[in-house]
């Protein structure tokens, strides 16, 4: 993974230093809350509904054990002993003190960490597939190219103050698992004639106007994405909306140009660039950032284990989640697993204090130090040898980190919602926790197979509820919540926005109503390997609004 050179360090430090003097000014009183605002969004701290909360960057969400042992501490002595891990790939600290939060970044700081560019009208974190480097079914490795847009883009000062937020996804797999589709930019790696490059998607976006992506470039290569990503930028800040906030994000300024139209604008934009003005990416550049992510090396294995294989004959608790719960790895004899940080009732994409120590040694341990945030709200250690699952399950499992279910229908996205956020319209995490013991049973999980439900407590859709198979929005109606479902959502590479199903459902009458719905799709589909999605391609939504509103 990448790491600090000099320069790196001392902007990070000199910013710790700038913020620790912002806050001490607005405690004294010498700031207004309203003037040191855009002050701490520069810095990721937000005002939630009880408290600051410190949104922190993992980039491209790679962390080592080093770091996720920091983020420990700090969840220890300056948070409530957790932290929540985003779909952004970042980390969230919800009752940081304001006095306090200096000394995280200076701590952060020291394991070359920050908060830098994590919230207001900027370019975001640059999110990836969270298998990078170890899919089996990678094209290219994303990640030195996340690094390269996170160097570009960090402290930019042409793109400092968008219209509004700005995010960026790169994948390399041709399976889409970063969701490229729904970003302002999406980036999908490609190789022609010998040349790397990037097919480019532009204006992909969720809240309360969602949209999938406009393809605008087939192939850019690789040594001129740079400039295509700022002609990109430079023609939505010049034409993006600055007078309507809800209309302020790049799929506005796509859909109301019009592909074409946009298309051309900046491909003008990009042809009219000056010899001075072009970025210099030298080959020796780009290596150089390549050599940060070069593979570890990996004791030669077999393609399977016989320890592996026994475990999974003599246990079938291990068995369950070694089907569920790994990944194929390039490398033959290893895999890539997933940590379920969705226990049955628990918070989604929450981790303790001690929970985090642990991950951190087994990556050590079992995983070459390599530890990712998935933007389901997982943890993944990408390089485990097959001959240390049933070592590592044990371990995972007396931390409670063994959950058998990712992807499957109670591995649920769930924003915080109203018990958290101040935008929220109606409570999330109730309502996923309630979903989850409908379908707890391990045996009901596995046959329904993959089925994505994501939740939202409001139109923001931080919870991704929009590109869910199922998706469940809250919604206040005079006072009282109610929850909006919504199907036909999917992320991937076939990137589709949900369709509303009718009216809202009061909170208790959820759970039940997607029962109804799930035990209908199980009724329906061709065979137990067509999956939820699938299904409702191809008999559409009729059967499914009929279960959701039947009876019970």
């Amino acid at each position: 993974m990448y790491r600090y050179d000099e320069f790196d360090a001392q902007i990070v430090k000199e910013r710790v230093a700038q913020f620790r003097g912002q806050v001490e000014r607005r405690l004294s009183g010498e700031l207004l809350e309203d003037e040191f605002k855009p002050l701490r969004l520069q810095n990721g701290v937000y005002l939630q509904l009880h408290a600051y909360m410190l949104r922190v960057a993992i980039p491209y969400g790679q962390l080592s054990a080093r770091q996720m042992r920091m983020l420990a501490r700090i969840a220890r002595e300056y948070d409530r002993n957790y932290g929540h891990f985003t779909t952004r790939q970042n980390i969230q600290f919800n009752w940081v003190a304001l006095k306090d939060i200096p000394d995280v970044l200076a701590l952060l700081a020291e394991v070359e960490m920050h908060a830098i560019q994590t919230s207001g009208n900027c370019i975001r974190n640059t999110t990836s597939d969270h298998y990078a480097g170890a899919a089996r079914d990678e094209i290219m490795d994303p990640r030195p190219w996340c690094e390269i847009i996170r160097q570009w883009s960090t402290f930019h000062p042409e793109f400092a103050f968008l219209p509004r937020k700005f995010k960026i996804a790169v994948t390399g797999a041709a399976h889409d698992r970063a969701a490229i589709r729904v970003h302002d930019i999406g980036l999908h790696m490609r190789e022609r004639d010998g040349l790397r490059g990037f097919e480019v998607h532009v204006g992909g976006g969720q809240g309360r106007t969602p949209h999938i992506a406009a393809l605008v470039n087939e192939f850019v290569p690789e040594d001129r994405l740079l400039d295509y990503l700022e002609a990109i930028m430079r023609v939505y800040n010049l034409h993006g909306r600055r007078d309507n906030k809800y209309k302020a994000r790049i799929k506005i300024l796509v859909n109301e140009l019009g592909e074409e139209e946009f298309t051309r604008q900046v491909e003008a934009e990009f042809a009219a660039q000056r010899s001075h003005e072009k970025i210099d990416l030298p080959q020796a550049e780009i290596d150089r950032i390549h050599a940060y992510f070069a593979p570890p090396e990996l004791a030669t294995k077999p393609d399977t284990s016989d320890a592996f294989e026994a475990a999974k004959a003599s246990d079938k608790v291990f068995a369950r989640w070694a089907r569920t719960n790994l990944h194929p790895h390039v490398t033959p004899g290893y895999t890539s697993v997933t940590v379920s940080l969705k226990p049955i009732g628990g918070l989604a994409g929450d981790a303790t204090d001690a929970q985090m120590e642990i991950i951190a040694n087994l990556a050590e341990t079992y995983g070459q130090d390599d530890i990712r945030v998935s933007h389901a709200q997982n943890i993944i250690l990408a390089h485990v040898a097959l001959d240390d699952l049933p070592a590592l399950h044990a371990e995972l499992d007396a931390a409670g980190l063994a959950t058998p279910n990712e992807s499957l229908i109670t591995d649920l996205i769930v924003c915080p919602g109203l018990d958290y956020c101040n935008l929220a319209n109606a409570r999330s995490i109730p309502v996923g926790q309630a979903v989850q013991q409908v379908f707890a049973d391990p045996d009901y999980q596995e046959d329904i197979g993959r089925l994505h439900i994501n939740i939202s407590g409001c139109i923001n859709a931080c919870g991704h509820h929009h590109v869910g198979h199922i998706g469940i929005l809250g919604v206040d109606k005079k006072g009282e919540e109610f929850y909006q479902i919504t199907f036909g959502g999917r992320a991937d590479e076939k990137a589709a926005i949900g369709d509303i199903a009718g009216p809202g459902l009061k909170s208790e009458d959820v759970p039940g109503a997607l029962k109804r719905v799930v035990d209908r799709y199980r009724e329906l589909r061709s065979g137990k390997d067509e999956l939820f999605i699938d299904t409702l391609g191809r008999i559409g939504h009729d059967p499914f609004k009929e279960a959701l509103y039947a009876a019970d």
